[in-house]
């Protein structure tokens, strides 16, 4: 099994209903088009500056997705061309960051993606302390090495290394579900009957 393939076909909304920790809204595609689904590598930075994740660019390993938590300084352009440039040739999978990042037509013209909270102009410096590999709460998730990062137009999810298994199972059990709603809803089912809802509890204007 392609994990990656996997996780990027079923998509962060599926997932996010399967068992994979969901990010908060704010964290958004840089530029529309980018998906990732790669291993993560958790940064922390000390607010305000970027050097572990200059560290972490050239000490991660190809196919793996930077997830940075910037602290309490979040308008900040802690990324840009120049980070693009040198993940991209190291063969990083992505960054997911709950900060600013800039050069953003840079980045999709590099088709490098990206997810963050904003945009933003002011650099950061590159002198404070910070870490790479370490557990990391990013956009109020906790995210530990190893564990799966799927992002797309919907957001972006962190799947646990080792409930992995598990949410891939649900995912596609959910996927198939569905499936056949969308067949049934064409030949002329609805909603109310597919998901056993109750309609006696919305009030209807018989007037209108």
């Amino acid at each position: 099994m392609d994990v990656s393939e996997t996780l990027r076909g079923l998509g962060s909304a599926t997932l996010g209903e399967c068992g994979a920790r969901i990010m908060r809204a704010r964290i958004r595609p840089v530029w529309a088009g980018a998906v990732l689904a790669a291993p993560a590598v958790p940064v922390t930075c000390t607010p305000g500056d970027n050097l572990a994740i200059h560290v972490a660019v050239a000490v991660a390993s190809p196919g793996e997705v930077l997830v940075v938590d910037v602290g309490t300084i979040p308008e900040r352009g802690y990324w840009g061309e120049v980070l693009t440039t040198a993940a991209k040739a190291r063969g990083l999978a992505g960054l997911v960051i709950d900060g600013g990042v800039r050069d953003t037509a840079a980045i999709e013209s590099h088709s490098f993606p990206v997810f963050s909270s904003m945009v933003a102009l002011p650099g950061a410096t590159k002198h404070s302390p910070g870490s790479v590999g370490a557990p990391a709460t990013v956009g109020e998730v906790l995210v530990e090495p190893g564990d799966w990062v799927v992002g797309d137009a919907d957001g972006v999810v962190i799947v646990p290394a080792q409930d992995l298994d598990d949410v891939i199972a649900a995912g596609r059990s959910r996927a198939a579900k569905e499936d056949g709603f969308f067949s049934s809803l064409r030949a002329g089912s609805t909603t109310i009957e597919l998901l056993s809802l109750d309609p006696t509890l919305v009030t209807l204007k018989t007037d209108r």
